[in-house]
């Protein structure tokens, strides 16, 4: 009885790093998954949508809005994972996560810019006036 018992080893995320071929396994896989997303959803969810549209306004207006809404989706749901890999001390996939999250934040920032010089009002209209 001199020695006393060894104190229960308690499992957490965040006791230890995550070994790095799980880590890198994970990263590489999901950084590729997550940017031919962007680039399909691009090139087909929303390049498609436009084509078919010929030139319809509203209907290019409607995917336009579906295209920045999927990203944004996207950008939330890889900052969730990049929150997650840093609660487990996955270091490699939450900058693969947050390099897509970037890379997503600058297609929805240049998609909302696009829209917003496509709708934007004729250079000498005053904001509230009824021709505007």
């Amino acid at each position: 009885m001199t020695n006393p018992l060894p104190a229960p080893h308690r499992w957490r995320p965040w006791s230890h790093r995550t070994r790095r071929g799980a880590d890198l396994a994970l990263a590489i896989p999901l950084l590729l998954l997550e940017t031919a997303w962007l680039v399909l959803d691009w090139m087909f969810g929303l390049g498609m949508e436009v084509w078919a549209a010929q030139g319809d306004k509203a209907q290019v207006d409607a995917a336009t809005l579906a295209h920045i809404n999927r990203v944004w989706v996207l950008l939330v749901a890889v900052l969730i994972v990049a929150v997650l890999a840093g609660l487990f001390r996955a270091p490699w996939t939450a900058i693969a996560h947050l390099l897509v999250a970037l890379l997503a934040g600058l297609i929805l920032g240049a998609s909302q810019h696009q829209w917003n010089t496509d709708h934007a009002p004729p250079p000498g209209c005053i904001r509230y006036s009824a021709n505007c």
